[in-house]
């Protein structure tokens, strides 16, 4: 009897929308979870018998069935963050992340560093970047680790000294400018000029000494100011050579020069002889001491980049990111995880800004992008399919009751 399939067309129609619902209440209750993309419920009927055989219009189905769900890859919103590491994706991408045992691609980019310096995800995965040595991208895809990570010293080559000798001192007046530089280890060091007043003109010489090493050449000289406080001589940059082979920390021979002249051949205006009080104002030089990380910065492009306490800073990697032809064709796996499945097509790595990915958002996090409004409409959409379904089969029970009570 008919009546009898319309209790189970009834009954596809409850599990049908019951399953819906599981979809709705999974979506619902990631509502704050970071990077995550809701699922949307896909049905179709189910075909059961013609009734005239080769009819186009005595077809007849037997209910509904949940068909699979399709995962809706829509940008979220962002939340800022105080953390360097919390990363998001403005636009298509995926981060790759890997467990030691295979890759793994997500969107929420809550990374942290771990007890031995890799960028990690907070549910354990790895993070994957291309070093950058020297301002050299790596072609291969590795962890991002940062630890041991320091800035190497830079020794100086130049300095400029600003100061004002007193051009009204009296003769054999003494005044020292303590200038600081750093040598090819990083040790500092003070090259200490000690100028005496020449009596009876306006100039003075000068006599250089370090506390580490010693200076082998231009330790001393004589600089001379003109009729407005100007030096006149030398007309060149002076060039200082030390020697730390007898250093208690041995480092390369090192050549200094001594900016005293602009591009033009005259005087750069920082040393002058002015009737006033000697004072130093100012120095500036090229060089320094090794640096451990104490910040991280990223980028737009993805770049990686440590901030030192020698107030230097150094690009250290480029995340790498993937995308798919068919991202909805991925695997779930939890945790925010997904896995490349023969429906999404292989992974094609790359960099942000590059292509067709996305920038890369430092101090950031994507949101959820399940629209809360749309899910409570949705759900009262199946409620009422599921309360049809089930009012299809108390309405087919009335009916096979009173077939039953035909035979009194």
């Amino acid at each position: 009897m008919s009546l009898i399939s319309s209790l189970f067309t009834g009954v596809t129609g409850l599990s049908a929308n019951s399953e819906a619902m599981g979809i709705i209440g999974d979506n619902i209750s990631n509502v704050n979870t970071v990077g995550f993309k809701g699922s949307k419920a896909v049905f179709s009927d189910i075909f059961s018998t013609i009734l005239s055989n080769g009819s186009t219009t005595s077809q007849l189905g037997r209910g509904t069935q949940l068909q699979g769900t399709i995962q809706e890859f829509s940008q979220g919103s962002f939340e800022s963050s105080s953390n360097a590491l919390d990363l998001a994706i403005d636009g298509s991408g995926f981060f790759v992340v890997n467990n030691g045992g295979g890759n793994f691609y997500t969107r929420a980019g809550q990374f942290r560093l771990n007890d031995n310096g890799l960028v990690q995800a907070i549910t354990g995965e790895i993070l994957q970047g291309q070093e950058i040595t020297n301002g050299t991208v790596s072609s291969s895809v590795s962890n991002i680790d940062l630890a041991g990570v320091q800035s190497s010293p830079e020794a100086t080559t130049t300095f400029t000294l600003g100061a004002n000798l007193d051009g009204s001192a009296t003769g054999a007046t003494t005044f020292t400018s303590p200038v600081t530089i750093f040598n090819s280890v990083g040790t500092q060091v003070i090259a200490s000029i000690q100028f005496s007043k020449v009596a009876s003109a306006n100039s003075w010489t000068y006599n250089i000494t370090t506390s580490e090493g010693s200076v082998t050449s231009g330790a001393s000289g004589t600089v001379t100011f003109d009729t407005s406080g100007q030096l006149s001589s030398p007309t060149t940059d002076q060039s200082i050579v030390i020697d730390y082979s007898a250093a208690a920390t041995p480092a390369a021979t090192q050549t200094l020069t001594w900016d005293l002249v602009g591009s033009a051949g005259t005087t750069n205006g920082k040393l002058t002889g002015f009737s006033a009080e000697s004072n130093n104002n100012s120095l500036v030089q090229d060089g320094f001491t090794t640096g451990t990380l104490v910040g991280l910065s990223t980028n737009s492009a993805g770049i990686i980049s440590g901030l030192f306490n020698n107030g230097q800073s150094d690009q250290l990697f480029q995340v790498t990111m993937a995308d798919f032809l068919a991202p909805s064709g991925l695997t779930r796996q939890g945790q925010n995880l997904f896995a490349e499945s023969a429906e999404s097509g292989q992974a094609v790595l790359g960099t942000a800004k590059t292509g067709g990915f996305g920038a890369i958002v430092g101090q950031s996090l994507e949101l959820s992008n399940v629209d809360l409004a749309a899910q409570f409409v949705t759900m009262i959409q199946t409620q009422q399919a599921f309360q049809a379904s089930a009012r299809i089969i108390t309405t087919t029970d009335d009916l096979l009751t009173e077939a039953v009570n035909l035979v009194r």
